[in-house]
């Protein structure tokens, strides 16, 4: 086979993975992305000694990531230093913490403690949601570009375990009559960008995935991911570009056919990835009039994810609060329904706080702190005027670092601080509306109904990323990639694993 040319526009996860996968496999493989640096929101932002990730904060799902080296003939642990952390987290309510194992007796015992009635229902709760995970998970390593791959039957045998009816806050109910103890197992529902009443039941999963394999830091930051995907890359003959910024789509009667950058440089590609965010990508890198399904009109009826207000801190002091902190509002059902429903701000809001500098000693200089403070706020639909409001929400971040964390001289410390608002996040960062979660995960906007990976109104054209299937999160875009590397090597006969072996489920059950 002649070598076929693959470019892949922008640096994130997916298109990392893609990149790497398909470079082992023969394609001459060309990424471009806009930043100095790789990585999209997996990237680090570096300042005076102090190491911070954009985005995400932890690997879910390690088995995945491994699975993508092992898949190179390589070994993650060549490459990155993991560190499991139990206790996962801390979560801080209005009147009591907890916190929280993935050790089943370790986490009996906190929940003994904390929620005396509470023992039963947890270990309900890893039965019956290890057997919907496991009925589930096929469902989420395939891909949906036609109703043949869609009527599988994997979906059929999982489709008595979607609880289509039900929320993840509704579905917890059968294992947890008190809110908090509900509350515990459904926030990660914010991972997705959605509010626990709404998302739908079967993404129970993740709180179940932290509970059953555990989370991971990386050393030096999760960051360090796309750094190593990079080096796989380009040891196997990959180019990356950085700082190369892609204009728009080369385009023939909806035949991609490479993409044009920002110089006006034309690049030819057999096949094209797309690992822009999604609608950013649909609507400025297409021309006007080329796609209908996905127009910016018709992006503009799309449910999308909130948005969130992002404070990173470097502090010339060491603060001794765990690696990952959770703070409910007080009312935390009025300040979701705020962001989701109302799109307005709230006085009082839940927000997470992370201290890596807890686990990990190369995030700081010695005697410091690099602090990781995230604010889940509305997406841009709501009309809020960031540089009227950026300056009021940071005074009151800080005032809740001091009241609900005890951070009370944090202000005496702040030697560097860096802020993105939602309005950053789209501008900056060309993220849809300010979405930093992408399109919603509601049953209408997910597996057949989500933008394919083999996408659908381009011929030549695959995503990869939060915006296709199976979605947000770094195992699911991971996924994405794989599943959109498998569909480019089956289009030209080469050879590939073709399913996924999922040890790492069998070596942890």
């Amino acid at each position: 086979m002649p070598e076929k040319h693959i470019v892949i526009v922008g640096g994130g996860p997916g298109g990392l993975c893609a990149a790497m996968l398909l470079s082992h496999r023969g394609f001459r493989v060309s990424l471009f992305d806009k930043n100095t640096t790789v990585g999209g929101r997996n990237r680090a932002l570096r300042e005076s000694g102090y190491v911070f990730d954009i985005g995400p904060t932890f690997l879910l799902m390690k088995g995945v990531l491994d699975e993508m080296f092992e898949l190179c003939g390589r070994d993650s642990a060549d490459y990155l230093d993991f560190i499991r952390l139990d206790p996962m987290y801390r979560l801080l309510f209005d009147d009591r913490q907890i916190q929280i194992y993935s050790d089943p007796e370790l986490m009996r015992q906190e929940l003994r403690k904390v929620f005396p009635d509470s023992p039963a229902g947890y270990d309900h709760f890893l039965q019956r949601e290890g057997e919907r995970f496991r009925h589930l998970y096929p469902c989420i390593t395939r891909d949906y570009s036609s109703i043949k791959s869609f009527l599988s039957q994997d979906l059929l045998k999982a489709l008595p375990h979607l609880a289509v009816k039900d929320s993840v806050f509704s579905n917890l109910g059968r294992y947890f009559k008190e809110e908090k103890m509900r509350l515990i197992f459904s926030f990660q529902a914010k991972y997705l960008g959605m509010s626990p009443w709404q998302c739908p039941a079967l993404f129970t999963m993740l709180s179940y995935l932290e509970h059953r394999y555990g989370i991971y830091h990386v050393k030096g930051g999760l960051n360090r991911i796309s750094s190593a995907m990079a080096t796989v890359v380009e040891e196997q003959g990959g180019s990356i570009h950085s700082g190369v910024e892609v204009k728009s789509l080369l385009i023939d009667n909806k035949l991609v056919k490479g993409v044009r950058l920002e110089d006006g440089t034309e690049v030819a590609a057999d096949e094209v990835i797309v690992n822009a965010d999604f609608a950013y990508a649909m609507s400025e890198l297409v021309e006007p009039g080329v796609l209908k399904r996905y127009s910016r009109a018709k992006l503009e009826q799309k449910e999308f994810s909130c948005s969130t207000f992002m404070l990173y801190l470097g502090l010339d002091k060491r603060y001794d609060i765990p690696h990952h902190n959770v703070v409910f509002a007080r009312d935390y059902k009025t300040n979701v329904s705020n962001i989701f429903t109302r799109k307005t701000l709230s006085e009082d809001f839940s927000f997470y706080v992370q201290n890596a500098c807890a686990s990990d000693d190369t995030l700081a200089p010695v005697g410091k702190s690099a602090l990781y403070v995230l604010v889940p706020m509305p997406n841009n639909r709501s009309g809020i005027d960031w540089s009227e409001q950026c300056a009021t929400i940071r005074e009151k971040v800080l005032d809740n670092l001091g009241g609900r964390l005890g951070l009370h001289d944090v202000r005496n410390h702040i030697e560097y601080e860096k802020i993105i608002t939602p309005q950053n996040w789209q501008s900056d960062e060309n993220v849809f509306l300010g979405a930093t979660f992408n399109l919603s995960h509601k049953f209408s906007q997910m597996l057949y109904w989500r933008p394919h990976n083999r996408f659908e109104e381009l011929e030549r054209c695959y995503l990869v990323g939060g915006g296709t299937h199976p979605g947000s999160g770094l195992p699911t875009i991971y996924e994405s990639a794989r599943i959109s590397a498998n569909m480019i090597c089956r289009k030209y006969g080469v050879d590939f694993s073709a399913e996924p072996n999922n040890e790492w489920l069998e070596q942890m059950r």
